[in-house]
């Protein structure tokens, strides 16, 4: 279902070269994921640590990493649970 008044339109941020032509194609849809299911993050403390320490390392303001994990749906069938269990630098090349 679409409800004009709860959702909101997304975006994605700018980037240097697209993966995908950015023109809109066919209706618009919803796809808000808290519409149907109640999320729940998990963050586990020594991938937060690690991510801490390198961002206090890095020289620069700014850097890329990634937070790797995974998502399941709740046993009962309500509910999201997105588990952050890994922490990546990436590489500056």
């Amino acid at each position: 279902r679409f409800v004009p008044k709860r959702m909101v339109p997304f975006s994605f941020p700018l980037s240097k070269c697209a993966l995908w032509d950015p023109v809109p194609m066919g209706d618009i849809i919803g796809a808000h994921i808290t519409y149907y299911r109640n999320p729940r993050l998990s963050l586990v403390e020594k991938t937060l640590r690690l991510a801490y320490r390198h961002a206090k390392q890095n020289e620069k303001k700014s850097f890329s990493c990634f937070l790797l994990g995974t998502l399941a749906v709740d046993e009962d069938g309500e509910g999201i649970t997105l588990t952050i269990d890994r922490f990546d630098p990436g590489r500056e090349v």
